[in-house]
């Protein structure tokens, strides 16, 4: 079990981190507009490429998990996502987490332990 664990955190760093580095790429972005300008800078937003090479690793992941782990077990640790997604928004965007949304995670957290064993 401590394996299924070890490899939702991993998957669930990679789902967070795929999704700072989609934030990250959409306020680099330009507003839209039909323009060959608009569709190559696009192209060019290595924060895209690097989200799309992130999710793909975590979708790969995410499909081992699924073949040797019962899904009834693998499923909910995918929330630990949430966990990293909430220590990224404060962390990189400086964002302000109430105590009422600590406490969402909390039990989040003891959901997953409770899952794992």
């Amino acid at each position: 079990m401590t394996n299924l664990l070890f490899l939702s955190v991993i998957q669930a760093i990679c789902l967070s981190a795929g999704q700072v580095l989609l934030k990250i790429a959409m306020q680099a972005q330009p507003a839209f507009s039909w323009t060959w300008d608009y569709f190559s800078r696009t192209l060019t937003n290595w924060w895209l490429l690097a989200c799309g090479l992130t999710f793909t690793g975590a979708g790969l992941l995410w499909m081992y998990i699924l073949r040797h782990y019962p899904f009834s077990q693998a499923y909910p640790l995918s929330s630990l996502a949430y966990v990293f997604g909430m220590v990224a928004a404060m962390w990189i965007f400086h964002e302000q987490v109430s105590l009422v949304q600590w406490l969402g995670i909390l039990l989040i957290m003891a959901g997953c332990y409770c899952v794992a064993n």
